[in-house]
């Protein structure tokens, strides 16, 4: 069961971090870029633990040592640069350099992983990252890669801050894992709740003290929002769990490979819901995205 378990979470929690990516745009405007992003973490918190506690009432809590609260505090800590780094590539850079490049989270956990966990990957593996990193492009980059690379005086910066999301996404989901592996004890599901739990309070405290220190009454402006913060919080939870406890079976890059599904997710929802036109190039991404895909499984 755990060599294919993480197949279905993978995927589940890619559908997830699609609906909670859709409630979040219901923040914009009301809050700042950290109050919307705080959310995902402050309205998630008592789903995370209420999680945590149902399954340690029929499963022993492993003991976390040195190396497993390292591990957090660094996925934590990465996770929130790269949302802000991420958010500083599309809004100060060119929007599509950015979010582009900060794809690359795939091969860099590749390399990561092989470097902090020892995670190798065969070279059909790398292939098939590669393959589904070129339609992750073609649906993410909706001009040509001439008109993607016009303005040059802001492609610099718009590039670096999205390789630097995609390093930071890739060492936190990497840190994750390690932090999973490194409880003595415990079935999957365990570990990843008690790292879910422990990544989530960091955030929680981390994110919730900046926003006190820097932006003063945006932690009101985050109570207020609550009704639309629950339903962020539920499906940030839920798609969180997925990720932690597919992380905890598999490679870090197997995983973020696979999860580029969210991407054909989107793509379904722009079609099916909003009417959009669909041309050559969404046709080639998405094909690729699955045979990509189809040859990391």
């Amino acid at each position: 069961m755990g060599i294919e378990a993480w197949i279905p979470l993978t995927i589940a929690a890619a559908f997830l971090q699609n609906i909670r990516s859709a409630l979040q745009r219901q923040l914009t405007g009301r809050l700042s870029v950290n109050g919307a992003s705080y959310v995902r973490f402050c309205y998630a918190l008592p789903f995370v633990w209420a999680y945590f506690y149902l399954l340690s009432t029929s499963r022993a809590v492993p003991l976390p040592g040195a190396d497993f609260w390292a591990y957090c505090l660094a996925g934590a800590v990465g996770q929130m640069i790269a949302t802000s780094a991420l958010v500083a590539s599309v809004s100060r850079g060119n929007f599509a350099v950015g979010t582009a490049f900060s794809k690359t989270e795939v091969v860099q956990a590749a390399a990561f992983g092989l470097l902090v966990l020892g995670d190798s990957v065969s070279v059909f593996v790398l292939a098939g990252i590669a393959v589904s990193l070129v339609g992750v492009w073609l649906l993410s980059v909706k001009q040509g890669i001439g008109a993607m690379l016009s303005g040059a005086e802001r492609i610099g910066p718009a590039l670096g801050l999205g390789l630097l999301s995609g390093a930071c996404f890739a060492v936190a989901f990497v840190c994750y894992r390690g932090a999973s592996l490194s409880l003595p004890e415990g079935d999957y599901l365990m570990r990843a709740s008690v790292s879910l739990a422990a990544a989530v309070s960091m955030q929680f405290v981390l994110m919730g003290g900046y926003l006190a220190w820097r932006e003063p009454g945006e932690l009101s402006r985050v109570a207020a929002a609550w009704r639309p913060g629950l339903g962020v919080g539920v499906a940030g939870a839920l798609a969180s769990v997925g990720w932690f406890s597919a992380a905890t079976l598999e490679s870090a890059a197997l995983v973020r490979g696979v999860g580029q599904v969210e991407l054909l997710f989107a793509f379904a929802a722009s079609v099916w819901w909003f009417n959009e036109r669909v041309g050559a190039r969404e046709v080639l991404g998405v094909a690729l995205i699955v045979l990509g895909v189809w040859m990391l499984l």
